[in-house]
């Protein structure tokens, strides 16, 4: 057995002896995490050395390409270079610059550390953090206290230690910190597998565990009801049709707190902010999905088994003809506004309850899209562009339609037409950094736009596809049509 040092076993030691394989295994590993720490060391110093060297774009004026002084254009500029090659978003990675150079600016003795492998990634993150709040003079105290709390520890255990120190240290009290941090209070959604998304909340610690009580403390009601009333059903005794349990319920307390939350969230009126006339609680939530025509008018799939295998009698199999028909499956998943699949007895849900419809036509093959109901200048274009660009049109970025702009390719300014073809979805930091920067893009037509960066490599992006599902190999791209915009 070799490590990843080139050390091998003592060929006088049993190779199958379960202590010898351990051992060197044990070994092995050290050494992997090792190289693999000084790995990611060396990638913050290049993603450092890419803020320094956005910083000095910034400080030249003309002569590199980037108009304007701006420092954040500037590092938004190479961050978008360096997202194309990490498969990252440009803003996570513009962060990750800007969080690289105060490392090895403010935090040397970490850097250090992490160079030589004493410590890792995670513990680098609990120290930047931690002195994040100090003050340059208590900064080097800082270090060196939280680096030898972090070295030989894990860094959930070493957390309490370096928040101690840092507080010892703090420049403010924990008071004056929360309150400002309470400014920053907030909301945020983040996708998941298989149909879900989380819902996130940052709020004040009491309030957050008080939230968290109140859905335990209905949960448990709920359990305690279910429990009374399968009790009732054992005895033979009738149900009371407005009690709260339910003898068939058997949700856990942790889906029953999702459900309750879930709930409130949409049904309930915000007392503490409303009006006397209930402005808020009249508002209702609102959701953007696009259903195949397959899911929205196919029949029961359990239904539709049974009748083929002769368990069920009378199944409507329509649906399922029309879709071996066109050879696809019958029902596909819906998509929410953004690109993120949902199940498909939810996508029927949310359609049997629409007001109104908007149809797509795509491409039975590409499934690029053809159409948006009627094709008028203004809606209509809009609406096209809306289904067609489905995401912010800049590589790596995925902000939803909702946050977007619709970007001329060629300036109107410059005789660019206000059409489908010389139009693109940009969210309002790619829309800034397409115009203020040496970022360009053209049309390649069929919705395909080629973007070159300042360092002259190019990048494809092509419309995201609806929900759609192709019979056979999709048709070659199409033909490249130059219509770089001159600016």
């Amino acid at each position: 057995m070799t490590s990843s040092t080139s050390t091998v076993v003592d060929p006088g030691v049993d190779p199958v002896d379960p202590a010898a394989v351990l051992a060197a295994l044990v070994d092995g590993l050290a050494t992997t995490e090792a190289t693999i720490t000084r790995l990611q060391a060396l990638k913050e110093a290049h993603l450092a050395v890419a803020q320094r060297l956005a910083e000095d774009l910034a400080a030249v004026d003309g002569a590199s390409g980037i108009r304007g002084e701006s420092a954040d254009l500037a590092s938004r500029s190479v961050a978008a270079e360096l997202a194309a090659v990490l498969h990252m978003s440009d803003r996570v990675v513009q962060g990750r610059m800007v969080r690289a150079a105060e490392l090895m600016t403010k935090f040397p003795a970490t850097m250090q550390a992490f160079t030589d492998a004493r410590i890792n990634a995670a513990h680098v993150r609990l120290i930047q953090d931690a002195g994040a709040r100090l003050d340059d003079a208590v900064r080097a105290e800082f270090e060196q206290a939280a680096v030898a709390a972090c070295e030989g520890e894990t860094p959930h255990r070493a957390k309490r230690v370096v928040e101690r120190v840092a507080e010892r240290l703090a420049p403010r009290s924990l008071t004056d910190r929360h309150r400002e941090a309470q400014e920053k209070r907030t909301v945020w959604r983040e996708e998941l597998p298989d149909g879900q998304k989380m819902l996130g909340l940052i709020h004040a610690a009491a309030v957050i565990d008080g939230i968290y009580d109140r859905l335990t403390q209905q949960a448990r009601a709920v359990q305690v009801a279910n429990t009374a009333a399968v009790k009732d059903a054992t005895a033979g005794r009738t149900p009371d049709p407005d009690a709260l349990g339910d003898s068939d319920d058997d949700r856990s307390i942790d889906q029953l707190r999702a459900d309750l939350c879930a709930d409130t969230l949409l049904t309930g009126a915000p007392s503490g902010h409303d009006t006397t006339a209930g402005l808020l609680a009249a508002i209702q939530a609102r959701v953007e999905v696009t259903i195949p025509v397959f899911t929205a008018m196919a029949a029961d799939v359990v239904g539709a088994r049974e009748h083929r295998s002769g368990t069920g009698a009378g199944t409507d199999t329509t649906g399922a003809s029309l879709g071996a028909a066109f050879g696809v499956r019958t029902e596909q998943p819906g998509e929410l506004a953004g690109g993120q699949p949902i199940d498909t007895d939810t996508a029927r849900i949310l359609a049997g309850n629409a007001v109104a419809w908007e149809r797509v036509l795509t491409h039975p093959i590409t499934g690029a899209i053809l159409a948006v109901d009627h094709y008028r200048p203004n809606t209509d274009l809009r609406r096209l562009l809306h289904a067609r660009d489905s995401r912010c049109r800049f590589p790596t970025c995925g902000l939803p339609p909702a946050a977007q702009d619709l970007d001329h390719t060629i300036d109107a300014a410059y005789g660019g037409a206000t059409e489908e073809g010389n139009l693109g979805g940009l969210c309002r930091r790619h829309h800034v950094l397409k115009h203020q920067t040496a970022w360009k893009v053209k049309q390649r037509g069929a919705g395909v736009l080629e973007w070159t960066s300042p360092a002259g490599s190019t990048y494809i992006d092509k419309p995201p596809a609806p929900v759609t599902f192709t019979t056979e190999d999709p048709e070659p791209d199409p033909p490249l049509i130059d219509e770089t915009a001159p600016f």
